[in-house]
């Protein structure tokens, strides 16, 4: 092999391999975040608040709580929410916000 024939093999070799290393790395999957919910209290806590509801970790600050989906419709755990911390204005899942109707039976349970 000629030095130029050689030249243009590796020069082929080394853009062959760009192109797949910059490829790989547009198309790997990106990763999704965990399901969670989000309670709106009607009164805010005085302090950050951490109380495990439904058997998974929820963490309060001011009017805001959040915590991981627990496998429980979101009425139920909004229900347990409520007896954790106190009545809910809105409670959001990752299928949308509850109704006025679910949220009433929620901050009655």
């Amino acid at each position: 092999m000629t030095a130029i024939t050689t030249r243009n093999i590796v020069l082929a070799g080394l853009a062959l391999f760009g192109t797949v290393a910059s490829f790989s790395a547009t198309v790997s999957p990106a990763q999704a975040a965990p399901a969670r919910y989000t309670a709106k209290l009607s009164t805010a806590v005085a302090a950050p608040a951490r109380k495990v509801v439904n058997g998974v970790i929820w963490n309060c600050n001011g009017d805001t709580c959040t915590g991981p989906v627990d496998g429980a419709r979101p009425l139920n755990t909004c229900a347990k929410v409520v007896k954790a911390f106190g009545p809910v204005a809105s409670f959001t899942g990752p299928k949308g916000e509850l109704s006025a109707e679910d949220l009433q039976t929620c901050n009655a349970a």
